[in-house]
This record gives structure tokens, C-alpha cells and sequence, in this order.
């Protein structure tokens, strides 16, 4: 059995340790966000306004443009088609307040294991070499390695600061999850 999943290999395929390292960030970063009630889940450090809470909810958004519109060229989805971002650019950061920790943890969850599956899906129908429906601002085709690289860019820099804010909220530090967690 193998107690740290999220562990990419220590050899493979170029797609294994893309797809490994981005298991690994997901999986730090949930652990960084994980069991905390709305006080936790709305603590800011300095003068940002960041919180846990809206990393959650904006990295379930990252996850849904990532796989539904960019690889796919879909709807975001219902949990996101009456967001009001002409009102409030930064909605998912902003309304994660209002949103109780169960519906937070739910939403990133679901984003999650529903990317999973189109990654998959996406890596053996042709590969990080495929295309996918985004197009570069030349109209230059754009591949699922770029946007792999790119949802990985996106959770290196917000579990940095999942990182900082959890260890204000309750002390909690470290690289990864201890051997054998899982999100509860």
C-alpha cells in the first residue's frame, strides 16, 4: 500500500511526473487548508486579504477553466454560471466568506476529481502533445503540457501562501502531508 500517493516518481514518463507533480502541490495544499472552521478558513496575515477559504474556492475555479474551458472549450458549469465577476473581478476570493467550510471543501473536491478524470481522459486520448480548445493571442494552438504547466504554476504559488497563512491560523507547518493523510 502506498501511504504518500501524492509522491511523484522517482522515474517515469514526462507525463507521469507533470501529473505527479501536480498531485503532490494538490494534495500539500489541501492538507494546508484541511479541518478548519469559518475563523480559520477567513484568517488574513498582514494587510492581505487573501484567506484560505478563497484559495479553495478560487483553485476549484482554476480547476474548472483549466479542464472544462480551456481543454474542452465548456461552460465553467452551474457552480459557476451566476457568479457576478463583471461586479466583483475576484468573486471566488471574496465570497468564500459567505460559504460554509463544508460547501468550500465540497466545491474544491469535486473541481478537483472531476480534472483528475479529464487529465486522464485527455493523456491517453493524445497526450501532453494534443491540443487543446484554448488558442495563444496569435491564434497559435496551445497543448495540454502548456496548460499542465501552467494549473502547476497556480498551486506552487497559492500553497506558498496556504502555507504561511495555516502556520498564523494554528502553527501548522511542512513540506508535505504525513504519510497515510487524506483529506476528511
Amino acid at each position: 500500500m502506498n501511504d504518500t500517493p501524492w509522491e511523484p516518481p522517482l522515474a517515469g514518463t514526462e507525463a507521469e511526473h507533470l501529473v505527479g507533480a501536480l498531485e503532490r502541490l494538490r494534495a500539500t495544499f489541501r492538507w494546508k487548508a484541511e479541518g478548519l472552521d469559518e475563523d480559520g478558513l477567513a484568517a488574513t496575515i498582514g494587510v492581505s486579504a487573501l484567506t484560505l477559504g478563497g484559495l479553495l474556492k478560487h483553485l476549484a475555479w482554476v480547476e474548472a477553466l483549466t479542464f472544462h474551458a480551456k481543454l474542452h472549450g465548456e461552460p465553467l458549469g452551474d457552480e459557476w454560471d451566476d457568479a457576478p465577476w463583471d461586479d466583483d473581478p475576484d468573486w471566488e476570493f471574496t465570497s468564500a466568506a459567505a460559504d460554509d467550510p463544508a460547501t468550500l471543501y465540497a466545491r474544491y473536491d469535486r473541481a478537483v476529481a472531476w480534472s483528475r478524470a479529464a487529465l486522464d481522459e485527455a493523456l491517453a486520448d493524445g497526450g501532453l502533445d494534443r491540443t487543446v480548445h484554448l488558442a495563444g493571442p496569435d491564434g497559435a494552438e496551445v497543448s495540454l503540457r502548456r496548460i499542465v504547466c501552467d494549473l502547476i504554476e497556480e498551486y506552487g504559488r497559492h500553497t506558498g501562501h496556504a502555507d504561511l497563512i495555516r502556520e498564523y491560523v494554528d502553527g501548522r507547518t511542512g513540506e508535505d502531508p504525513p504519510a497515510g493523510w487524506s483529506p476528511t
